[in-house]
């Protein structure tokens, strides 16, 4: 494995980011995929602490106001999510590579806050397919899936800002990009 790395993976809603993710995380285990915290409430099969951290907006904010996050943002408008700083440090001083799967919009303040971080940003094949996946996973009302697509429209005008853009369409071919960009 190459030095420590924080590698920044985002992307628009329903690319593909998470099902990535966890194939890379089965294939390379020994690397620290960072757990986001949101105050959006689960979906059917999420765990807390596995999948995200669960917390009242409340408690959001307030690890927000004492800087526990790297990077936090309101996404698609109504739900926060975040980065615990604590544990992406400590992977970096164990050596570890670290993987943030997060929104544009967080992969900038990390970019802020951490300047060496890389940003691998995963396109859609098309705008067409981006729009089946998100209404084919069946997890979001019409309305949802309204702002997610207003809102991926916008990222895949910003994608140029990452260092690295992917097209996700076919998970193997993109996890092994992935594995060979990142070293693993």
């Amino acid at each position: 494995m190459t030095d420590s790395q924080v590698w920044v993976i985002s992307g628009p809603s329903a690319v593909g980011k998470g099902t990535v993710c966890s194939r890379l995380k089965e294939r390379y285990p020994q690397a620290y995929y960072s757990i986001s915290m949101t105050t959006r409430p689960p979906r059917v099969g999420e765990v807390d602490g596995e999948s995200y951290y669960f917390v009242t907006p409340d408690r959001f904010a307030q690890l927000a106001a004492e800087g526990e996050l790297l990077e936090w943002a309101v996404v698609h408008g109504t739900n926060s999510y975040g980065t615990p700083r604590g544990p992406v440090l400590d992977a970096l001083a164990r050596g570890q590579q670290v993987v943030l799967e997060i929104d544009l919009q967080g992969a900038r303040q990390v970019k802020e806050n951490l300047p060496e971080a890389r940003l691998i940003f995963l396109a859609p094949p098309s705008w067409d397919e981006l729009v089946n996946r998100l209404k084919g996973r069946g997890t979001e009302d019409e309305a949802t899936q309204a702002r997610r697509l207003a809102t991926a429209r916008v990222e895949l005008q910003d994608m140029a800002e990452a260092d690295h853009v992917i097209v996700n369409e076919r998970l193997d071919e993109t996890v092994d990009a992935l594995v060979s960009l990142m070293g693993l």
